[in-house]
């Protein structure tokens, strides 16, 4: 009983410098992450994602269909605002982002991936256990990037007409292939 009395507090003050250290994370931008994410050995992920909508998303947001839907929420300017740009583009606060990082790169690997200027080092990469330690999001199954898709693609947005995972995620996939 004394050792479980223990090793609680120890494992509660682990989880908590854990969860601090992710907090911390800044975001370092698909310019960063497409350096080793553009081979083939690596699935292309960078050409894949550049040929979405999601590469695209920030420049939406400067667009005259942008500026009316923005004016109608009483919102000035719809690439500057936080409300547009929770979907558009990650990050925009300042504070959590590296100087290689561009808001303009619209809906970018870290946005799903979350923050990487922890696990962007090649040796930490590719150890995934080391990665998924130091705050890379790693998705087990297509429900919990469904969940994922839907913090954006909801009933928020002005411009939502419905979701359609299986059709969208088909269209943005982009898997590691398997060595062998």
């Amino acid at each position: 009983m004394k050792v479980i009395r223990m090793f609680v507090p120890v494992v509660v003050l682990l989880m908590v410098v854990g969860l601090a250290a992710q907090a911390q994370n800044k975001y370092v931008g698909v310019k960063t992450c497409s350096m080793c994410h553009r081979s083939q050995k690596q699935g292309g992920q960078f050409q894949i994602w550049q040929k979405t909508k999601h590469a695209e998303a920030y420049k939406t947001l400067t667009t005259a269909k942008a500026m009316e839907i923005a004016k109608a929420k009483g919102i000035a300017k719809p690439a500057e605002a936080e409300a547009c740009l929770d979907c558009h583009a990650k990050s925009y606060d300042a504070k959590l982002v590296e100087k290689s990082y561009n808001v303009q790169d619209g809906v970018q690997c870290e946005t799903c991936h979350g923050p990487g200027s922890a696990y962007k080092n090649m040796a930490v990469m590719k150890d995934k256990a080391k990665a998924t330690a130091a705050g890379l999001h790693e998705f087990k199954d297509d429900a919990a990037i469904e969940t994922l898709c839907k913090t954006c693609h909801n009933e928020k947005s002005p411009t939502f007409k419905g979701f359609k995972f299986d059709e969208m995620w088909a269209k943005i996939k982009h898997p590691v292939p398997k060595a062998g």
